[in-house]
Parts: structure tokens; sequence; C-alpha cells
């Protein structure tokens, strides 16, 4: 009786710390913040800052369980530290399979998948254990209810006419934040082009071809083949065109990249990157590439962690977007910066004030400092958005 009471103490213990310890701890493990004094921000900077529309294009927050309506001291975003940060648009991106021993020179699309077990630990629906289009879905539905229940600080973003809606109500409620919601890799379709309408109907409006690995649509930057676009890829590629959904070529290897630039229509994205040129790195696409992106339209957003802009001080990110203007143009450059994104960085959502600063010494004008920080993002989607 004793040995079956500790079984059953044992288990209680076992689930316990699974479903309730485990997952803050992996997300303050994965998402740091390095400790650092508080930055020092001038009166200038900090009126022109609060003078921004601020947007980022890429954030993974949605696959954390964070309730994002409440501040936290671990991980990068939430809508009190965005509202610190006067963040104004953000992509939530949904990320649903990451593979073990992740890293930018090779992985197989074989690997085992880290997302299956973080998804275990935080209590996803049954549906999102097989389907990784279940795993978007039910990511995008944390949006869609985070919206709904507090709408005063978060409106959902699906089209140019609720963008013009958002930027009314802002006027008058200067922290409201909106929201937009993008994938991370097209494997999100399980291989299906019919979830391309599932996905776009539940509010997406930008997708990424590739993550860290290969798929059925071509190459990923980090997997083992290095091809372009397969016939899937293409025919995925005209439906996301077709809807009005905005393409993001982050991850793809530079045949995918090169063969989508000569199929859209539209301008492409890398939703967060850096520039080789800048940080010679596996996880960046080429300059010469980047050029024909902007010369295209195309939007390159900078990223604020040490893989992408060789390290991740206020002061390097600035170096990288002033790195970009010179290599593509101060209308071509924007932020994406991977936050809660399982990065490394030395400031949160709050201190977006000091990337505002660091512009202003490196001798960038306001017009420039207003285009990075989010004009030309604004500017992009009040073009593109369906």
């Amino acid at each position: 009786m004793k040995k079956t009471f500790l079984f059953f103490w044992v288990i209680a213990l076992v689930l316990i710390v699974l479903f309730v310890a485990a997952p803050p701890m992996l997300d303050d493990e994965q998402n740091v913040v390095v400790a650092h004094q508080p930055y020092s921000v001038s009166e200038q900077a900090q009126a022109l800052h609060s003078s921004l529309i601020i947007g980022d294009w890429h954030a993974d927050s949605l696959l954390w369980m964070r309730d994002l309506t409440q501040q936290y001291d671990y991980g990068h975003l939430d809508f009190p530290r965005m509202q610190q940060g006067n963040i104004a648009l953000q992509m939530f991106t949904t990320v649903t399979k990451s593979p073990s021993g992740q890293n930018y020179d090779r992985n197989s699309s074989d690997a085992s998948d880290n997302i299956t077990l973080l998804g275990l630990a935080q209590r996803w629906p049954l549906a999102t254990w097989t389907s990784l289009a279940e795993r978007a879905l039910f990511q995008a539905d944390k949006l869609h209810e985070l919206a709904a229940r507090d709408a005063d600080n978060l409106m959902l973003i699906t089209s140019r006419s609720e963008l013009a809606e958002f930027l009314q109500r802002r006027q008058t409620n200067g922290v409201l934040i909106g929201g937009l919601l993008g994938t991370e890799g097209s494997h999100a379709l399980d291989g299906d082009l019919d979830n391309i309408q599932r996905l776009f109907n539940r509010g997406f409006r930008m997708m990424s071809l590739q993550h860290f690995f290969d798929n059925k649509l071509g190459g990923s930057l980090h997997g083992t083949s290095g091809e372009g676009l397969t016939q899937f890829g293409r025919d995925a590629v005209a439906k996301m065109l077709e809807l009005g959904i905005m393409l993001d070529v982050s991850h793809s290897s530079e045949k995918v990249v090169v063969d989508t630039l000569a199929l859209s229509d539209k301008p492409l994205l890398v939703s967060h990157t850096g520039f080789q040129g800048h940080c010679q790195s596996a996880r960046n696409i080429s300059d010469g590439l980047m050029q024909q992106i902007a010369a295209a339209g195309g939007l390159i957003a900078v990223g604020y962690w040490d893989g992408a802009i060789c390290g991740n001080s206020p002061a390097t990110v600035a170096a990288a977007i002033v790195y970009g203007i010179g290599l593509v143009g101060e209308d071509h450059v924007a932020l994406g910066s991977d936050f809660d994104g399982s990065v490394t960085t030395s400031f949160d959502g709050s201190e977006l004030a000091v990337i505002t600063q660091e512009l202003l010494n490196a001798n960038l004008s306001e017009e420039q400092i207003r285009k990075v920080m989010g004009g030309n993002m604004l500017k992009y989607l009040q073009t593109y958005l369906p």
C-alpha cells in the first residue's frame, strides 16, 4: 500500500514538473535577455522614439505559454513591454517544427522535432500532436483570443481597411498594438495546398517558405539539398499570391529566393535576417541577392541576435541597419527582431528606444530612422495587404 501511494506521488511530481514548472523554465532558458545596466537614452532620442510608428516583422511569442496581456520578467515580449517600447505593429509568426540539433549549416528534415515535446509540455490540443497546420492554427487562435479579450490593447489586422481603422484608433489610444499573423515556414501546410486557404481564412497574411530544413516546397538555407522551388512550391507560391499573402524568404535557399523572385509579381520580404557583407554567417544570404530583393521593391528586416548580425548589442543592431541602408537603400530596411525565437538579445521589447538612440549616434537622419523603425513596414502593409 505504501509503495502504491509513493508511486502515485512520484507520478504526480513528474506531471507537476512537466506541465507546470517546465514551460516557463524552457521559455526563460531559450529567450534570453542578457543582464545589463539601464541604457542611457537622451531626451532627443526619447522624443523622436515616442513619435514613431514602430513595426517589427518577426516575433515567435505565440509559441510560448505566456499570457501576453501580462508583464513577465523573462522572454522578450508581452503587451506591457511592447507598449513601453512604443511598438505599434507586430507580425506574430507561428513556429510548427524545429529539428533537434538545429544549426545554421545543415539540418535533416527527418530529424526529431523539438516543437512536439514543447507542445506536449504546454498542453497543446490533441490535434496539434500530429498536424503542423493545426499547430499554426492553434497559435493563431491565441492571437484571436487575445484581441477579443483585450481589445483596448490589441487589434488583429488582416486587411488594408483594418490597418486604416487601426491607425485611426491609435490616434486616440496611443498604446494600441496592431497584430498580424505569419508562418515560420510552409511545412505548416502539411503538404496540402488547401491549407493555404485555411490559414488565410484564420488571418495569416505572411508565409515564409522554409525554416531550418528542406520541405515539400523546396530547399532551406540550412537544409541538405540547396534546391530551388519544387512544382508543389511553385503552386503554393502562386496560390499565396492569388490570395494576397506576403511571401517571406528569410530561411529559404538562395535558389528558392531566385525562383520566387522570378515568379512573384509582388515584392518579397526577408522578415528576420542580417547582411552577409556585415556579418559572415550561414544564416544570411548574399548581399547581391539582397540587392535583387530590394530592387524589386522588397524589404529586408534586421534581427537583433548574434547569428544574424554578429552581436546582440543595440550598437550592433544599428551598425547592421546602417550597412543595410548603404547596400539596398533606406526604403528597403526594416526591423525583424526574432524576439522569443530562441535567441539571446541584450534588450527586450520595452527598451527599443535604445535602438533609436544608437541610430542617432550613427548619424542617421530622423527621416531615415522613421523609415527603418516602422515607416517602411507600414507603407508595405498599406500597399500589399488584401
